[in-house]
């Protein structure tokens, strides 16, 4: 008898540059629609795996819409397609208010204010309500880092190592958490509901922008075996014709480095350094597997494209044009893994086979 894969959803941080494996999702849906089979993302997926903005994506598939009909997710794709292209406008805006209050802080500029939380916070609240991760419609993985404890932090409703229960954690906090990006955002103070105590995260992206392994470690985690999976991971785009010069950056320094104005270039080269090396180790690690597969779809972005903070509609224009180039490229591959989709879901009659409650 053929075994039942097990389909697994990996996705890149990188801000409003989330628009990107936004599209590519879009394009499976549609190929899936082509076809005749209309279903949600977190049936597809057994398992989702998200940092920062990929992890706001990958929530918003996987979580339970408070008051809405049992399985019904809290965000369909084209509410998230808005959010990219409409409401990110509104978070990532400093008011006037708020410049003043820069200018006599910080007269000169050198300590640039991050942006502030709370319209990022109220559309998550009115998005994911009190529902916790425990709830998830399907196995969720989020990446952040805990300042205090300095600690790498998986935020997921799958188990421990040891088999036991993880940390729980109220959605709309997590997703914050994750997306808690230094110098952007102030960090996040979360409830850990398992604990009952607060914690203090920030963006998983300082260590973990492409996800992809450890996705696949959470798979293992649930005993799932290498030959069945099957992970597609995602990224945001890459502008390798934005360099940092070196004649500049001799005289940055520490704040230099740090500054949201050049785009924050210490986080940039930490993302896309590690980002390189999580999806060349995947790819390594999967073609010593027999039966698993690994699909890596990313492409490169204009230069000025790269800020995590760009809404303008401009650089929407862009991103959606990179996000075409990806999918004009990359339709064989599509194809393929919509088939295998199809495969899964045949087997499943649609179902997400997760062992999960589907409270909201």
């Amino acid at each position: 008898m053929t075994r039942t894969k097990k389909f697994i959803l990996s996705i890149d941080g990188g801000g409003v540059r989330g628009l990107i494996p936004l599209r590519i999702l879009e394009s499976i849906e549609s190929r899936l629609a082509h076809r005749g089979v209309n279903a949600p993302m977190h049936a597809c997926f057994d398992l989702m795996c998200g940092t920062s903005t990929g992890g706001l994506i990958a929530a918003g598939l996987s979580a339970p819409k408070p008051g809405g009909e049992k399985g019904e997710a809290a965000a369909t794709l084209a509410e998230l397609r808005m959010f990219y292209e409409r409401d990110a406008r509104d978070i990532f805006v400093n008011s006037i208010g708020k410049r003043l209050s820069r200018m006599i802080t910080n007269p000169f500029g050198l300590f640039d204010e991050s942006y502030d939380a709370r319209p990022l916070e109220k559309i998550l609240k009115d998005r994911f309500g009190w529902t916790s991760m425990a709830s998830g419609l399907t196995r969720l993985v989020l990446t952040a880092y805990d300042i205090e404890t300095r600690a790498a932090v998986f935020m997921t409703n799958g188990m421990q190592h040891n088999g036991s229960q993880p940390d729980d954690y109220y959605f709309w906090q997590a997703v914050r958490a994750t997306t808690a990006a230094p110098a952007y955002f102030e960090p996040a103070k979360v409830e850990n509901l398992s604990r009952k105590r607060d914690e203090a995260l920030i963006d998983g992206g300082v260590f973990m922008n492409d996800p992809a392994i450890a996705a696949y470690l959470e798979a293992r985690k649930l005993g799932w075996a290498s030959e069945d999976i099957v992970l597609l991971s995602l990224g945001t785009g890459r502008a390798p014709e934005r360099p940092f010069p070196y004649a500049e950056a001799t005289g940055w320094g520490a704040l230099g480095w740090m500054q949201p104005s050049k785009g924050v270039p210490i986080l940039s080269i930490f993302s896309d350094g590690q980002a390189q090396t999580a999806s060349y180790q995947a790819e390594h690690l999967f073609n010593e597997m027999d039966g698993a597969r690994y699909i890596r779809l990313n492409g490169t972005i204009p230069a000025d494209a790269e800020a995590m903070d760009n809404a303008r509609p401009g650089n929407i224009i862009a991103l959606n044009g990179a996000a075409d180039r990806i999918i004009r490229d990359q339709t064989t591959v599509l194809d393929a893994f919509v088939d295998l989709l199809i495969d899964k879901l045949n087997h499943t009659g649609a179902t997400p086979d997760t062992g999960l409650g589907h409270a909201a």
